[in-house]
Parts: structure tokens; sequence; C-alpha cells
């Protein structure tokens, strides 16, 4: 359904024509093996590998496709490391039909595109000033966030691991620093706020 949105949004413009929809990662690196869009709309949220991970992977080896992420999710957690992974842009999927082909024709024509208040938090991140209401899960790393965020998806060590292509032993030490530096004491605390960040209102027992 969403997809069928975008498409109808950006078909009505003249000079703008959807060449292709996928439902996933693998799908995405295997059309753009046929079709050579101009640009391509990535969900931040995907099955199996993520948005953030594909962003990398079409970077490397597309690296003349312009990326604009699209996602539901707050902009201050994933703008900043889509912009860092190579996108060109972030919009939320709550703005309008008209900002989103706006946002589309800006990264189109070599611009990036954030919203004015994830500029005003880079500018003055950059700027070295501390900024309010910061989250704590801004200070992970990618590959930490990605994981905190399949831990909060109920997968285990070695489902991450095999997501991710990492060892078990190497999960284990992402783990340690991730509770390191969101100050919790143990491996339950970890799973009990990573569960509940994933799934606001959701209690875990136990």
């Amino acid at each position: 359904m969403m997809r069928e949105g975008l498409r109808e949004v950006i078909n009505r413009e003249p000079d703008l024509q959807v060449c292709g929809e996928v439902e996933n990662a693998q799908q995405a690196l295997a059309a753009l093996q046929k079709i050579a869009p101009d640009l391509a709309l990535v969900d931040v949220t995907l099955p199996g590998k993520n948005g953030l991970e594909l962003v990398k992977d079409l970077k490397t080896l597309h690296p003349g496709i312009v990326l604009l992420a699209l996602s539901m999710h707050d902009e201050a957690l994933y703008a900043e490391r889509m912009l860092r992974a190579g996108a060109s842009g972030y919009i939320s999927k709550q703005q309008p039909p008209a900002e989103l082909v706006r946002a589309i024709r800006q990264v189109l024509d070599n611009r990036v595109y954030v919203s004015r208040e994830m500029s005003e938090n880079l500018l003055q991140r950059f700027s070295g000033k501390p900024r309010a209401n910061q989250s704590p899960m801004e200070i992970l790393t990618d590959r930490e966030f990605e994981i905190f965020q399949g831990i909060g998806a109920g997968r285990s060590p070695k489902e991450i691991a095999r997501q991710f292509h990492l060892s078990v032993k190497t999960v284990a030490v992402h783990n340690a620093n991730i509770r390191k530096k969101l100050k919790l004491k143990n491996t339950s605390q970890l799973i009990r706020f990573a569960v509940e960040w994933e799934n606001p209102g959701r209690a875990l027992a136990g």
C-alpha cells in the first residue's frame, strides 16, 4: 500500500516516473543490475537487511545513484546515520506528498534534504554545542545501533551474528559496549531496555 501511494504521487509529476519496485534489500540489489534509476527511495525498515546496510551497499556497488531515505522513525536517530552511509536525504513518511516531491527534486539537484529541525541539529552538532533532549541512542555506532535493534526485535545473539555476518563473540563485544554506553548493568537490563525502546508501551515481565 505504501509503495502504491508513493508510485501515484511520483508518477503524477510530468518529469518523474517510477521505473521499478522491490520488497527487500536482496531484490533491490538484483533490480539494479537490470535497471539504472537516477534515484532510489530506500525505506529504513526492511525485512532482512535493513535500509542502512542497503544504502551502504548501493553506494559501493552503484556510486552514481542518488539515494533518499524514507522512514517513520525518529529523524534524530536515523537521518545522520543514513547521510553518513551515503544517502542524499532523509524524509519522514508523515510528510505530505508535496514535500516528498520537493525532497526528490532537491536531492536530484545534488543538494542534501533533511527537515529544518534536523538541519539545525546537525549544525549544532558540528559546532560542538550540546543539544537538548539528545537520545542516548545517538552515541551508539551504526553497528551497535543495528545490534540494539535486533535485541529489541527479540533476535538471539546467533541470529544477530548471522544477519550481520559476524561471529557470536563479536556480537557479545558489541553488546558489552552498548551496555557501557547506555549505563546498563547486565544483559537482562539491556534486553528489557531494547524491547521497551523498540515497542513503546510494551512491558517485559521477568
